[in-house]
């Protein structure tokens, strides 16, 4: 089972991670910059989008030691989370009359190789420093769709998990059978190896298999004075 163990912080590894941090590092620096946070609740809004698509991220790989309905569940509301915030970028520039940037435009073509080549937050940082919010909301929406690529990636590959292998109560109860059938075998071994090892060991008696012919055996084939022999006495 591939998520069954894990080390504390492996999270910080997933791809997935790293970018939804780099989008909540963004988000806190757009909102910081460009609402109005004593009079727009958007920002409070952007800003637990945000978080709960990282911190959801977090639980779910951390819960899938425990039970993978939880990871499923976990990972799925961070897709949510992310697909609301996005929203909200769009919305900001639909309503204040800002380019939105198709596949087409330059800046989008430009942006694209760059941004699937870095995952690291402080890159991202030094880049919308000092930008207009038509850029950074855009930069947004772009990471955004990057990260929730990765998500669905990661959500087919926890259903595909579950269809060959089973949940983690499935999979543990199936490594308890296979405990106990191991230990039965062993045993059944250990046994058998005994058997053989007395029987090898134990000495022939004079009537036994190998000696057919004892003294206390007339008819053997080694002592022909049988009863049907004259010259046997009785």
């Amino acid at each position: 089972m591939e998520d069954y163990q894990k080390k504390p912080g492996s999270y910080k590894s997933l791809k997935v991670y790293q970018k939804s941090v780099c989008v909540y590092d963004i988000t806190f620096y757009f909102v910081e910059h460009f609402l109005d946070r004593g009079r727009d609740r958007t920002v409070d809004q952007m800003q637990q989008a945000a978080r709960s698509g990282k911190q959801n991220i977090v639980e779910g790989y951390s819960d899938a030691e425990g039970s993978s309905d939880s990871y499923h569940k976990l990972t799925v509301i961070a897709k949510g989370s992310l697909e609301e915030l996005l929203e909200d970028y769009e919305d900001y520039l639909r309503v204040h009359n800002l380019e939105r940037w198709d596949q087409q435009h330059p800046k989008y073509i430009a942006c694209i190789p760059f941004f699937q080549k870095h995952n690291d937050s402080v890159w991202y940082r030094r880049q919308i420093e000092g930008r207009s919010d038509e850029d950074i909301a855009n930069i947004a929406i772009i990471v955004i769709h990057q990260t929730l690529t990765l998500l669905r990636g990661l959500i087919d590959r926890i259903d595909r998990t579950f269809l060959e292998e089973g949940g983690i109560k499935e999979q543990r109860f199936q490594a308890r059978i296979n405990y106990r059938n191991n230990m039965r075998r062993g045993i059944r071994e250990i046994r058998d190896s005994r058997e053989i090892r007395d029987s090898r060991e134990k000495p022939d008696t004079p009537n036994g298999p190998n000696n057919p012919a004892g003294p206390d055996n007339p008819t053997g084939p080694n002592n022909p004075a049988g009863p049907n022999n004259p010259n046997y006495h009785y």
